[in-house]
C-alpha cells in the first residue's frame, strides 16, 4: 500500500553574516530551513525577518533553486533553537 508523501515547506534566505568566508568564500550563503507545516514556516519567516543578517526570505513548497554563486546550508525546524521556533 502506497502512502501519501508528507508535504514540506522550505523557508529560504540569504545569510549575510555567513556569506563570503569559510566554506562560503566568494559565495552567498543560502540558508534553507525544512518545515513540516505551513505554521512552522511562518514562524521561521517571522523570526528571520527580525534578524538583520537575513535577507530575501521566502516560503515555498518546493526546494529552492540555487545558483552557482550560492553555498547551501540546510536545517530542519525541529533541530533549531527557540530563537527560531518561538
Amino acid at each position: 500500500m502506497e502512502t501519501k508523501k508528507e508535504k514540506k515547506y522550505y523557508v529560504s534566505m540569504n545569510d549575510k553574516f555567513m556569506s563570503g568566508w569559510g566554506c562560503a568564500q566568494n559565495k552567498i550563503n543560502k540558508l534553507v530551513i525544512e518545515c513540516k507545516t505551513f505554521e512552522e514556516a511562518q514562524t521561521i519567516k517571522k523570526n528571520a525577518s527580525e534578524r538583520e543578517e537575513m535577507k530575501y526570505i521566502s516560503i515555498s513548497s518546493r526546494f529552492p533553486a540555487l545558483k552557482s554563486y550560492h553555498y547551501l546550508s540546510v536545517m530542519k525546524f525541529e533541530d533549531l533553537g527557540e530563537i527560531w521556533t518561538k
